[in-house]
């Protein structure tokens, strides 16, 4: 039984006998009533993360029912989306159904919103079997209701972008907030002392440059003051897309889990990195980012593949010194910040509307 009294954090609808936050949880009270401080969504679109996606997909092959079949069950039975191997969710679109008396989110009835919290700690219930799916995306249409807490964030959609292009764009809107915040508090620092110092700011390299999180990361960084920009993709076809933008200074193709192989190919253009960010949705980049990044350098984990532990360990086992920081996916004002590159940035529109499906 969930308890009498309320939580802004929602502990009172974790279902688990230990008091837990709703992301530890096991399971959540979905129920659709409302308690003061609560808004509750109707479900128009989920967006699965990348990393719970992917998995998913490797598990399930070729065959969407199955993956559909996989998060059906997951949200039945945890009453939020959290894949139980990656702990990661994603986040949804839909229209404000109510607005509890205290909510202090600044929603209203009728609001068209994107949840800016993980689906991994989101009361959800979903009431159409996905029907409309066909497991084979990450943008997963949807009829149900999601619970906001009052700690909860989320943003009205944009009257001048659709929803797809939005939800995009706000999935991963906490990392170039993210990589400009750390820029602005590096740019002032001696360049590194690579091959090819960078001419006037920090070096930044970003792996997994051609995604999503990646293209929005190099834009922040340029935007706040970077120097030399060098985006690490994986094979020649990602390297085309991202030459074409003109988004990072250099492209390189290589394995950003190689960290031998990663280490050489930044080193040869001109670096280590001042400032390494990883945007890649598989495990095994933490040691390669690591050695790719200058001592005293930052390395920022913006993926939900990291494994934090092998992370720490790596930079102590290879005398490391080096600040790293896990991107949390929130930062005061990132959703309009994301939505400010893309509309004043050509080349992040057209890497994004290349992505569409």
């Amino acid at each position: 039984m969930a308890p009498s009294v309320h939580s802004p954090l929602g502990l009172h609808r974790v279902l688990d006998v230990e008091e837990v936050l709703p992301q530890a949880a096991r399971r959540l009270d979905a129920s659709p009533a409302i308690w003061p401080d609560e808004v509750r969504i109707a479900v128009e679109t989920l967006n699965l993360d990348a990393a719970s996606y992917r998995q998913l997909a490797e598990k399930h092959p070729g065959d969407g029912a199955a993956i559909r079949a996989e998060v059906l069950d997951i949200i039945a039975t945890r009453g939020k989306m959290q894949n139980p191997v990656t702990g990661s969710g994603g986040m949804l679109v839909g229209t404000v159904d109510e607005v509890g008396p205290d909510s202090s989110l600044g929603l209203q009835v009728g609001d068209r919103v994107a949840t800016l919290v993980s689906l991994s700690l989101t009361p959800l219930a979903i009431t159409d079997g996905l029907a409309r799916w066909d497991g084979r995306g990450e943008q997963v249409p949807a009829e149900g209701h999601a619970i906001l807490f009052g700690r909860s964030i989320a943003a009205v959609l944009p009257d001048d972008l659709d929803v797809q292009l939005a939800l995009m764009v706000m999935d991963v809107c906490g990392a170039p907030a993210l990589v400009a915040r750390v820029l602005r508090s590096v740019k002032d620092r001696a360049p590194h002392e690579g091959t090819d110092p960078s001419p006037s700011g920090p070096m930044v390299c970003v792996l997994g440059a051609a995604g999503k999180s990646g293209s929005l990361s190099l834009a922040a960084a340029r935007d706040a003051g970077a120097g030399r920009l060098i985006g690490v993709v994986p094979n020649n076809s990602e390297a085309a897309t991202l030459r074409a933008t003109g988004l990072a200074d250099q492209v390189l193709v290589a394995d950003a889990r190689d960290p031998l192989g990663l280490a050489d190919a930044v080193r040869a253009a001109g670096g280590p990195a001042d400032v390494t960010v990883v945007c890649v949705d598989v495990s095994g980049c933490e040691q390669p980012a690591i050695l790719a990044t200058a001592d005293g350098g930052t390395v920022i984990f913006f993926s939900m593949a990291t494994n934090f532990a092998a992370a720490a360990l790596g930079a102590e086992g290879l005398a490391a010194d080096v600040t790293m920081l896990v991107g949390n996916g929130y930062v005061p004002g990132h959703a309009d910040y994301a939505l400010d590159l893309l509309r004043r940035i050509p080349a992040v529109r057209q890497l994004f509307d290349a992505r569409r499906v």
